[in-house]
C-alpha cells in the first residue's frame, strides 16, 4: 500500500481519473472470449521470443527495420516480405528487436544494426 505523507493535506494529492471499465461486447459468447481476435487477453504475444534465421550468401533477410538510437525508441521491424524466411519464422511488422546474436539492440545506432544484420549468416533475434 502507498502511504500518504501526513504533512501534505489530503485534498492536495493528485486525482487520477481512470476510464470506465468496458464490458466485452455482448455478441461474443463468454466461452469464446479468450479465443476471439476482438477480445484476446493472451499476453504471451507481448513476451520476448527468439526468431532464428539462416541467410545464404547474397540473400536478403526478408524484412526491413526502422528506428535506432537517434529515435530513442529502439529498433523495430517495419516490413516483413510475405513468404520470406522471416515471415515463415514468425517475424511480424511492429516487433521490437531486443537483441541479435547476443548484441543488445535497445540502444544501438541504426547503421550498426543494419551492419550486424547484413553480415551475419546465422541470426538469432530476441523480439517482442
Amino acid at each position: 500500500l502507498l502511504e500518504m505523507d501526513s504533512r501534505i493535506p489530503y485534498d492536495d494529492y493528485p486525482v487520477v481519473f481512470l476510464p470506465a471499465y468496458e464490458n466485452p461486447p455482448a455478441w461474443i459468447p463468454p466461452h469464446e472470449r479468450v479465443y476471439h481476435p476482438d477480445y484476446n487477453n493472451e499476453l504471451t504475444q507481448f513476451l520476448p521470443r527468439i526468431v532464428t534465421l539462416k541467410k545464404p550468401p547474397g540473400a536478403q533477410l526478408g524484412f526491413n527495420i526502422r528506428g535506432g538510437k537517434a529515435s530513442q525508441l529502439g529498433i523495430f521491424i517495419s516490413k516483413v516480405i510475405p513468404d520470406s524466411d522471416a515471415h515463415r519464422a514468425g517475424l511480424q511488422e511492429g516487433d521490437q528487436v531486443l537483441a541479435v546474436n547476443d548484441v543488445d539492440f535497445q540502444d544501438i545506432e541504426h547503421s550498426k544494426a543494419v551492419e550486424i544484420l547484413k553480415t551475419a549468416r546465422e541470426i538469432s533475434m530476441r523480439v517482442r
